[in-house]
């Protein structure tokens, strides 16, 4: 559902308002968003792939077949997770899903189309409330 005008212009304020106040706090809150999050996971998946590479050769050395395996199975969990949380993390000019209308991610035609008529249901609605 997103947020009215009001809403939105009241959370804007807020937000000059922490910046003003405590800006380094800002910038460390901004810092911590979902793109930071997901990057910092695809590293970890990538590090624990190559500690699965580690403990499928080492296994093969030893000779040891469940040190393989479990090997293979980290390898195969941790490109998983690299994959879903590389698809997941916004592109670096796109901005996060904020809840409104203009904070939307434009990532297909149809969303501005759907913001369209939403736009036109919003003003039918306030026209007919005004009546």
């Amino acid at each position: 559902m997103p947020l009215s005008e009001h809403e939105q212009r009241m959370l804007e304020q807020m937000e000059r308002a922490l910046y003003a106040e405590d800006p380094k706090f800002a910038t460390a809150l901004e810092g911590s968003g979902l793109r930071t999050y997901t990057r910092r996971r695809v590293y970890q998946a990538v590090a624990g792939f190559l500690v699965g590479i580690a403990l499928l050769m080492a296994g093969m050395v030893a000779q040891q077949i469940w040190v393989s395996v479990v090997g293979f199975l980290v390898m195969l969990g941790c490109a998983v997770l690299a994959v879903t949380g590389w698809r997941k993390a916004p592109k670096p000019g796109e901005q996060q899903a904020s809840g409104g209308s203009a904070g939307r991610r434009q990532s297909h035609p149809r969303r501005s189309m759907m913001d369209r008529i939403e736009q036109r249901w919003q003003r039918r609605r306030d026209e007919q409330q005004g009546q």
